[in-house]
């Protein structure tokens, strides 16, 4: 359990100061191409639910293999070989630097009044339609991705670290890759993607919430709200959202900021209505981007304090 603290907090500093280097290999590229493989082979309607849990099993089984593979074989030859080789996976399945590039990349346009890079940066993050968007809906979109994406990205990354060493955060990180593939209520990936999006709910269930409180607790206020309030508006709005994990990210980040997230979002010219969390004191602005990520940081490494008295905690009892 020492081991693994001590690999989660070397990855945690080097993801933040190196990121992922576009030119470097990436192990969730690899499972990609595998997801893609295997879809092309699988999703036949007949089939598809059963072929969607045969898909899933197959990628986790891959992925364990490979990873517990190269963390037995480092930690035979020293433990400190098995700690750095921990760290470097755990490293690379980590997304603080990537998060705050991809939230700049649409901030410094912005606020530069260029709103048409702004909005093509804003499409490489988001899901939904971007071409009409202004200030506030452009800065809507930043700060809910990367408020969901501190659990996704970051704190479970960690949490199963912490768990099952780097073998289970790219177990975590399989799940996840799979479930942004084919977790899809659409025709073509509603039976096919249901494992893999059950699974990812799953395992995002502890984390999503133990962040979301975090960001509660430790992260600036600025809305002015004393804890008590902010508490409850948290707890009433976390479950609006349509996934049973993002809401409990997005509505810690808007009580904290004092915005309101959520509202009318389009997809493909189809417009779809999400329930609003937080209470509107303050418009959307592209600095509330920045605070976003500021919530990130602070979120993270509030996150690998907990986990580390916990893992040292068991480590001794």
């Amino acid at each position: 359990m020492i081991h693994h603290v001590l690999a989660i907090g070397i990855g945690l500093l080097l993801d933040r100061l190196i990121g992922d280097p576009p030119a470097w290999p990436h192990p969730v590229r690899w499972i990609g191409s595998l997801i893609n493989r295997l879809k092309s082979r699988l999703n036949v309607p007949k089939h598809a639910f059963r072929n969607g849990f045969a898909m899933l099993s197959i990628v986790l089984a891959i992925v364990a293999t490979v990873t517990v593979a190269i963390v037995t074989i480092a930690y035979s030859l020293h433990p400190s070989i098995g700690v750095l080789a921990e760290a470097l996976l755990i490293a690379s399945g980590l997304s603080q630097k990537s998060l705050k590039q991809a939230a700049e990349d649409v901030y410094t346009p912005l606020v530069q009044g260029d709103f048409a890079l702004a909005r093509n940066k804003l499409s490489w993050i988001v899901g939904r339609d971007t071409e009409a968007l202004g200030e506030s809906e452009i800065t809507r979109g930043v700060v809910e991705t990367v408020s969901e994406n501190t659990s996704d990205g970051i704190t479970a990354p960690m949490f199963w670290a912490l768990l099952f060493g780097a073998p289970g955060l790219w177990i975590y990180k399989a799940v996840n890759t799979c479930d942004s593939m084919v977790g899809y209520k659409n025709e073509e990936f509603r039976d096919f993607g249901f494992a893999s999006a059950k699974f990812d709910d799953v395992l995002n269930y502890v984390p999503s919430r133990v962040t979301g409180l975090l960001i509660v607790l430790f992260t600036r206020n600025e809305s002015g709200m004393p804890l008590k309030q902010r508490l409850s508006i948290w707890l009433r709005d976390a479950r609006k959202h349509p996934s049973p994990n993002s809401g409990w990210l997005e509505a810690a980040t808007a009580v904290q900021l004092g915005i309101e997230l959520g509202g009318v979002n389009s997809y493909g010219g189809v417009r779809s209505i999400r329930a609003k969390m937080g209470e509107p004191l303050f418009k959307l602005e592209a600095p509330h981007i920045r605070s976003a990520v500021n919530q990130m940081n602070i979120a993270a490494i509030s996150f690998f304090v907990l986990i580390a008295i916990g893992g040292i905690l068991l480590e001794i009892t």
